[in-house]
């Protein structure tokens, strides 16, 4: 295997990583994996039919619940199980095809990282990160050369003779990563890798696998249970239920218009307005008396730049009173909800309704309050 010893210099590969996202480095066919347990258990489907395709330069998240069959999928892309039915190519090479030997070579352009690191605890963090170049047979010249880039890439240059005992959660995933990309695999699988990590912790990892791949136009995909993993740093993403890939697409269109029911229940646990206990304890599903009725209103893409409320209010010449909210970023593109209170009467209702359909923005009556 031929490991160069010097790592890419960033400024000379800052193009757009969309330009190169043309190649499918992983392709699912139909791919169905059933697991025969001892002792005469029924027969466990782990997965069903998937088909998927995970282009070069992009990252794809891979979104479910314990059991859904996201672990069994990364063995699969990585080897170490074989589809029962279906095909999983990486590289345009079909995995269930190769020689044990070959498979071996092949896993070696698969960088992983794991969720609760791995490091062997005996190894510094340059020791650790230099272990699979060791098993590659580079010199050792060669090998100081790589380690040393690696974990200034990952910004641990002076922490290079530290043991994981040493190292903090965060630190010890960044050696973790430095040495899933010792031997410069075309895709890293990161399998829940920000888990085991506090979130201010998980951004900054998040932060740096985004780096990683604008720099070295590196493919990656990332296995969470955790929607807002995906959220911040997927391109597109897909959601595993049972088995099955239930719903795909680009980020912020699963997010801002999730279709299935599971897709749903992720994405409101994150992008759903959180009401206050009083105001949800106080909306009835008829209007009162002088009650007001509540619309909750979705913003994304251009329209969450826009002052829709105060052009509402001037509209209906009526006051609008913001009653709860949520507005952040979805792959880089603007999101939010609002929750307000109008008049609840039917003519200013309706007409406050029609004016949000006619903007283009998707609202929905949650009920009434005094």
């Amino acid at each position: 295997m031929n490991v160069h010893s010097s790592f890419p210099n960033a400024a000379a590969v800052n193009a757009p990583v969309a330009a190169t996202a043309q190649k499918a480095v992983v392709r699912l066919e139909s791919v169905t994996k059933v697991f025969h347990p001892q002792g005469g258990a029924a027969p466990v489907t782990a997965l069903d039919a998937v088909s998927l395709s995970v282009e070069a330069g992009s990252i794809v998240g891979i979104i479910g619940r314990s059991g859904a069959g996201k672990s069994t999928l990364v063995r699969l892309i990585n080897g170490l199980e074989l589809p029962t039915q279906g095909r999983v190519l990486v590289d345009d090479v079909d995995i269930a095809r190769l020689t044990e030997a070959d498979a071996r070579l092949a896993r070696r352009k698969i960088g992983m990282v794991f969720q609760h690191f791995n490091l062997l605890s005996s190894r510094t963090a340059a020791d650790n990160v230099a272990l699979p170049l060791e098993i590659a047979g580079l010199d050792r010249a060669a090998i100081r050369a790589r380690v040393d880039d690696l974990l200034g890439l990952v910004g641990l240059a002076a922490a290079r003779d530290r043991y994981p005992s040493e190292l903090s959660g965060g630190q010890k995933q960044r050696v973790g990563i430095a040495r899933a990309l010792a031997a410069r695999p075309s895709l890293l699988l990161c399998d829940e890798a920000t888990s085991a990590l506090d979130p201010e912790t998980s951004a900054q990892i998040l932060d740096l696998l985004a780096r990683i791949r604008r720099e070295i136009r590196l493919t990656i995909v990332v296995i969470s249970h955790e929607m807002n993993v995906v959220k911040t740093i997927a391109d597109r993403v897909a959601v595993l239920d049972r088995g099955r890939v239930v719903e795909q697409g680009p980020t912020f269109d699963i997010f801002a218009h999730p279709q299935h029911p599971t897709t749903q229940r992720f994405v409101g646990a994150v992008t759903g307005t959180i009401l206050p206990d009083e105001l949800r304890g106080a909306i009835r599903p008829e209007p009162a008396g002088d009650a007001k009725a509540v619309i909750r209103v979705t913003f994304s893409g251009p329209k969450a730049k826009e002052p829709i409320l105060s052009r509402l209010a001037q509209v209906l010449d009526v006051d609008v009173n913001i009653l709860a909210g949520r507005v952040e970023s979805i792959a880089g593109q603007p999101y939010g909800t609002l929750v307000i209170a109008i008049p609840g009467d039917g003519v200013t209702r309706d007409a406050a309704t029609s004016a949000l359909s006619r903007i283009g923005l998707k609202w929905e009556l949650l009920g009434y309050v005094a």
